[in-house]
Order: structure tokens, then sequence, then C-alpha cells
């Protein structure tokens, strides 16, 4: 009991307005770096080369001969397929390996570290940011796309959207667009603390992520996508040799699967904060 008091007491004399105020004020910094800037092209290219390419075949093909159900499981092959496995993944590897390592390239970090902010604020803040910028990017793609895709099919497609299976499934998909930015940015937020070129970690990662479906489930439960497979309102099936070596794990339910990647993405901050403390820069060197 009394070291509860003794914690509590440690709580409330913790300047935490002034850390407030801190965190805004960077947050605000930051994310105007991460979206407008000339370097962050082919992130938007990563984000919204799907919706184009729905438009073109909006505006050529009339759809039909068309079923909405097979415009349903494309859109799922998109999301589960495309963007949990390529655009997301290599679109948070270019915004969040960027925070840490690529300011200690650009000789700028030194600048937060020597201002009298605790480092932790400056790691969640760049991780913020970092995630706010992702989310929006690929939240907005990921609903174009949706919008664009049953556009075609006029009142059918609005009434599917509106008092049909389209509400649920968009709100999946942007909860799974959301954890897929949170999950792969701690990541490579934590690669960029530990190496001077994260790639080789990413390529590995991109790699195990690839194969995740085919390991142990035990082993699968040390993946963003596994979790976010259980999130899927559309399953997309596995074709050829990957359809006989695909484990087939015990389904979780959503809150469960939401619960675990949030308790990775927490253990995975936690260590970074932990790796940004002991942080030294040598310019000589990196």
């Amino acid at each position: 009991m009394t070291e509860f008091v003794t914690a509590m007491s440690i709580f409330r004399r913790q300047p935490w307005s002034l850390w407030w105020i801190q965190f805004r004020r960077f947050a605000r910094i930051e994310i105007r770096r991460n979206l407008f800037t000339r370097r962050a092209w082919w992130i938007y290219f990563l984000a919204f080369v799907p919706a184009v390419i729905i438009l073109i075949h909006l505006l050529v093909d009339t759809h039909r001969g068309m079923d909405m159900s097979e415009d349903t499981q494309v859109l799922a092959g998109i999301v589960q397929l495309y963007y949990v496995r390529l655009g997301i993944f290599f679109g948070c590897l270019g915004i969040f390996s960027r925070l840490i390592r690529g300011e200690m390239i650009e000789r700028s970090l030194h600048y937060y570290l020597l201002s009298p902010v605790r480092r932790e604020l400056i790691l969640l803040v760049k991780f913020f940011a970092g995630a706010v910028s992702a989310v929006v990017l690929f939240g907005g793609a990921v609903l174009a796309d949706f919008v664009l895709m049953y556009a075609a099919y006029g009142a059918a497609g609005r009434e599917y959207i509106a008092q049909g299976q389209g509400l649920g499934q968009i709100e999946a998909y942007l909860l799974i667009t959301v954890l897929a930015c949170l999950g792969y940015g701690s990541l490579f937020l934590l690669l960029s603390l530990m190496f001077r070129n994260p790639m080789p970690g990413a390529l590995l990662l991109w790699g195990w992520e690839a194969i995740n479906p085919v390991m142990p489930s035990l082993l699968q439960k040390f993946s963003v996508a596994s979790y976010l497979r259980h999130l899927m309102p559309v399953s997309v099936p596995a074709e050829g040799i990957f359809a006989l070596l695909t484990v087939e794990t015990e389904p979780v339910s959503a809150w469960v699967a939401v619960l675990g990647l949030l308790a990775l993405i927490a253990l995975v901050l936690v260590y970074s904060c932990y790796r940004m403390r002991r942080l030294e820069i040598r310019y000589i060197t990196d």
C-alpha cells in the first residue's frame, strides 16, 4: 500500500501539462514534414495507385456482366495482398525509418536531443506523427478504393454501402489499415534505432511476413499480418503451392486480435524508448 501511494505521488508531480504542450508543438512540425515534402511522392504513389487503376476501369469498363460479389473479392485482395503486404509495409518503411535514422544522416537530430525535452517524448511524438501521416494517406486511399469500386453500380452500389454489408466491410478495412500502420511503423522505428541501415532488417521482416502463413501457429503470433488476417471481413483463399503449405490456425475474435497487436506495438515502443535513452550520435561514423 505504501509503494502504491508513493508511486501515485510521483505520478502527480510529473509536469504533464508541459509535456502535453511539447507533444502538440513537435507533432505539428513532424506531421507537416512527413506529408508535405517532395520526398514523400513515392509514398503517395504506393497509397493511391490502386485507386487510379480502379478509376481507369470505372471510366473505360461499363461493368457489363460483372457481379458485385466479384468486385468485393477483388477489393479484399487489394487490401490483404497489396496494402498489408506491400503498400503499407514499404510506405511505413519510408516514413518511420526517416524519423530517427534519416535525421541522423541529415545531421539534424541533435537539435531535438539538445532541447529540454525528454527523449522518450521525442520518440513518441515522432511515432505519433508518422502514424498520423501513414493513416491519413493509406486510410484515405483505401476509402477511395472502396467508393470507386462500387460507384459503377449506381444506386445498387450506394445501397450496398449504406444498408448492406459494405459499411461493415469499410469499417473493418479502415481498422486493418490503422493497425497495419501502427504495427509496421513501430517495428521500423525500432529498426532505425538499432541499425545504421534499417533496409536489411526491413527486408528480413518482409520475408518473415511473407512466409508467416506457412509457419507453425505459435510462430505466426510474432507477425503483424497474422493478427490482421483475423480481422478481414472477406477472406482471400491461398492458391497454388501456398494453399498446400498454409497452416490454418484457430480463428480468434476481433477484439482478441486487436488487443494482441496493440500489446505487441506497446512492447516494441517501450523497448524503443529504452533504446532512445541510450542513443548516442557520432557524426564521424554515422
